[in-house]
């Protein structure tokens, strides 16, 4: 009799391999995923989440003291802790994105060896996860424009706040397509583990996280917000402070960006888990 199967597996050899059906039908692995990048996250820590406020605080803080206060970087009116927690907020998912996801393969070497399930599903759940520390910075950082708001300082919310779930998802693509770049070549240029949070650092000076766009000479603002993360900050902080303005155009290319990011590190994470055990 013909034996029938529930699941076939199949070597693969086009280019772009990544099935979304069956990354969506691991949707509960996914979740497993995330409960398991808290757990060992905060396992056998004294305060646990609560880093996740404690954190973004003392780095504004830090940032208002330096920046603002030693400085005197201008914030364009708009309160310095709202003015640098909403870059840290922005800066933190992105930075967390890149640098969790860079690890994909030499992290997970030995899951990846024992058991078959889609790659990608792990790339997507540190999205997820981050995704989650994200929303608990962001109820944060709605709380301290509260009381700037009640205390009466001049809070200038726009109705660009709606874009703000289209902004996050850029975010996240940006930052997984960077991430999945990074560890589809870590698996044979190990450097590349080092430089990534050194490299992260340097594009965070290189994005308008403790400074506004306005200190950037007009004439190179445009080249300046090339760079994809710029124009995010920027709307992110025009639609809840009023400072600075929405860079449409770059903003379109922005997002150009990030599509060829994505399809770039999807094609070569699909190529590399083919032969990932052999070099890791």
């Amino acid at each position: 009799m013909e034996e029938k199967w529930t699941t076939v597996l199949k070597p693969r050899n086009k280019w772009l391999d990544i099935n979304l059906k069956e990354l969506f039908s691991y949707k509960d692995l996914v979740f497993l995923f995330v409960k398991r990048n808290y757990v060992t996250k905060y396992k056998q820590t004294i305060l646990g989440p609560l880093w996740m406020i404690i954190s973004p605080l003392l780095t504004t803080l830090m940032h208002a003291l330096v920046f603002g206060g030693i400085a005197g970087i201008s914030t364009d009116g708009a309160p310095q802790l709202a003015f640098y927690m909403a870059g840290n907020v922005i800066w933190t998912y992105f930075a967390a994105c890149v640098n969790q996801t860079s690890n994909t393969f030499v992290t997970n070497a030995n899951v990846f060896g024992k058991v078959y399930f889609p790659r990608m599903v792990v790339p997507v759940s540190t999205v997820l996860t981050g995704l989650l520390d994200f929303l608990i910075q962001f109820v944060l950082f709605l709380i301290i424009l509260l009381i700037y708001g009640i205390s009466g300082a001049e809070i200038v919310i726009s109705p660009w706040v709606l874009a703000t779930p289209l902004l996050v998802l850029q975010l996240a693509l940006l930052g997984m397509g960077v991430g999945i770049i990074v560890s589809s070549l870590t698996t044979k240029y190990r450097d590349l583990t080092i430089l990534v949070t050194f490299g992260v650092q340097l594009w965070m000076y290189a994005s308008p996280v403790v400074y506004s766009i306005n200190q950037i000479p007009e004439r190179y603002q445009f080249l300046y917000l090339l760079n994809p993360v710029s124009p995010i900050i920027t709307i992110f902080r025009y639609a809840f402070l009023g400072s600075g303005y929405v860079p449409m155009v770059s903003w379109g290319i922005s997002w150009i960006v990030t599509l060829v990011i994505v399809a770039v590190g999807v094609i070569l994470f699909s190529r590399i888990e083919k032969t990932f055990m052999d070099t890791v």
